[in-house]
């Protein structure tokens, strides 16, 4: 079991990576809060010592990623409706940054991952493959595949709007 200390310092260096990749699958504070606490529970709870900060990073990122996958397979959260929804408000965004997480949360599951860890974490792609336990080359074509599909949507965005 890992001390208070580092538990702090792993909150501190990889808090808010965890809290962006669950509200870029999840879409919802209290879902994202639940896996926030598990993924740092699982962090402490973990004796085995990690290589390097890199490769911490990137367990963190694969427990995050999973258990937000894990989540939304579950019974419970195909049958239900958040409060969020339903209370709510969006948070608002400034204008050009709205059509873009837009056009990213409507991308489907597959790509999500590989685009965050890509532009938002500066990853390459052989890094990421590394991380999500794919091939190189299937990273890539995600990657083109994505871009593809976000310049097809934001062109349309800016078209229409």
């Amino acid at each position: 079991m890992r001390s208070e200390e580092e538990a702090n310092r792993a909150v501190d260096l990889y808090g808010d990576t965890v809290r962006r990749i669950c509200m870029i699958h999840l879409k919802n504070r209290a879902d994202t809060e639940d896996i926030f606490q598990n993924v740092f529970l699982k962090y402490v709870l973990r004796t085995a010592p990690f290589d390097s900060p890199e490769h911490e990073k990137a367990w963190i990122i694969r427990v995050t990623s999973n258990a937000c996958r894990d989540l939304l397979k579950s019974f419970f959260r195909s049958r239900a409706v958040s409060l969020d929804t339903l209370i709510e408000k969006p948070q608002e965004m400034p204008e050009d940054h709205s059509d873009i997480l837009e056009a990213v949360l409507a991308l489907p599951e597959k790509y999500k991952d590989p685009i965050y860890l890509h532009y938002y974490e500066g990853y390459t792609a052989e890094e990421i493959g590394q991380i999500l336990g794919k091939n190189t080359n299937t990273v890539y074509t995600l990657l083109t595949r994505a871009r593809k599909m976000l310049k097809t949507r934001l062109e349309g965005v800016t078209e229409n709007g």
